[in-house]
């Protein structure tokens, strides 16, 4: 029964089966319980368009700030003479950004990973995992700057009684995630392990090195500075959006928003956590004066101009790298199907590998290749 079960799952038409139920839910305690949506359109034709460009470009400025902080993770995690050039961490990077947004589940983290390993085709073995131990260092240098947030939300906004609770459970768990982290990680050394090793005991090896950055003080002060500068320019575009719907609330209320819609993604209910969100955002902003239809629009809005900016420079990356949506889904598929991560990284490289090479091939017989 459980075996069959398991692959009932495992099933695309039941996982997309699933997921059109909860979306179609989803819409419908929306357009249940929303807000005025003649007032929400109302607010949307009210819109200042250059506010709206201005908040893209510095979400697009964030993302610039948070890779350079993964490159310098990267970094100490690897021997010097197997470092990646910078084009090769962004445009992974973008990768994973557009994984993220197009395929189920959190698989940009690993989108990312399998598309720098390809870059680094004479690093020693135990490299795939290593990467993956950076992706979760890389994760936990949100911390600093959400912790830094939040003391400053709760200190000048606003804050709801039912939202500082969810603050001080998030940054508890986070914290122990950090220090757990930190006990574990270890500095760089030549990997002796095999990718091709799956105990638990080895895996956790191999990733413990990734996390080598938070051995090293001057380059975790960098990477955590610069994790830091991709939050403020996030807030700036929060700030900029609001100036678009003609939101004059102060900027605090602006760094609430930005903490409220964190911790409203945090768990996937539904596709997106549409209607959440932006109720996460829109209730708090009453007692700034803004009504609810308007608050509304503002987190539809917010929520779109983050995915633009995630699927553009996403789609500028599959195109440099020659990744098809076919091969996101084909690392999807692997994700569903591998019991070990190790293992399921190195197909994905391998798929990536073949790909490479089959453009190669072409361009000899002189076929367009696109890059």
């Amino acid at each position: 029964m459980k075996p069959f079960l398991s692959s009932l799952w495992r099933s695309r038409w039941t996982q997309f089966g699933v997921a059109l139920v909860a979306l179609v839910l989803s819409l419908v305690a929306i357009w249940w319980r929303g807000p005025e949506w003649g007032a929400v359109l109302e607010a949307f034709r009210l819109v200042i368009w250059s506010w709206i460009v201005l908040a893209f470009l510095l979400n697009v400025v964030s993302t610039i700030f948070r890779a350079l902080s993964w490159r310098l993770t990267v970094g100490q995690a690897l021997p010097p003479e197997h470092q990646p050039k910078v084009i090769h961490v962004f445009s992974s990077f973008g990768v994973g950004l557009l994984a993220n947004a197009v395929v189920p589940g959190r698989l940009g983290e690993l989108a990312r990973v399998a598309t720098l390993r390809r870059h680094l085709p004479g690093a020693p073995a135990g490299t795939s995992a290593t990467l993956v131990g950076t992706v979760f260092a890389h994760r936990l240098f949100d911390l600093v700057p959400a912790t830094i947030l939040v003391v400053w939300v709760l200190l000048t906004a606003e804050v709801p009684h039912w939202a500082v609770v969810s603050f001080v459970i998030a940054a508890f768990v986070g914290f122990a995630l950090f220090t757990v982290a930190w006990l574990g990680a270890r500095r760089n050394q030549q990997s002796v392990m095999s990718e091709s090793m799956s105990s638990i005991r080895e895996l956790f090896g191999m990733g413990r090195q990734g996390l080598a950055v938070l051995k090293e003080p001057v380059p975790l002060a960098g990477a955590v500075l610069l994790q830091c500068l991709g939050w403020l320019m996030q807030l700036l575009a929060v700030y900029a959006t609001m100036q678009a719907f003609g939101i004059h609330a102060p900027l605090s209320a602006a760094g609430l928003v930005l903490v409220l819609m964190n911790v409203a993604t945090i768990v996937p209910l539904w596709p997106g956590n549409v209607g959440l969100v932006q109720a996460a955002v829109a209730l708090p902003l009453r007692n700034y004066g803004v009504p609810y239809a308007t608050g509304f629009a503002f987190g539809l809005a917010l929520q779109a101009i983050e995915m633009a900016c995630g699927i553009g420079l996403g789609l500028l990356a599959i195109a440099r790298e020659g990744i098809s949506f076919a091969m996101l889904r084909r690392m999807d598929d692997e994700e569903d199907s591998s019991e070990d991560a190790v293992a399921e990284v190195r197909e994905i490289v391998e798929d990536l590998d073949d790909a490479s090479e089959s453009e190669s091939e072409a361009a000899r017989e002189g076929a367009a290749v696109s890059r």
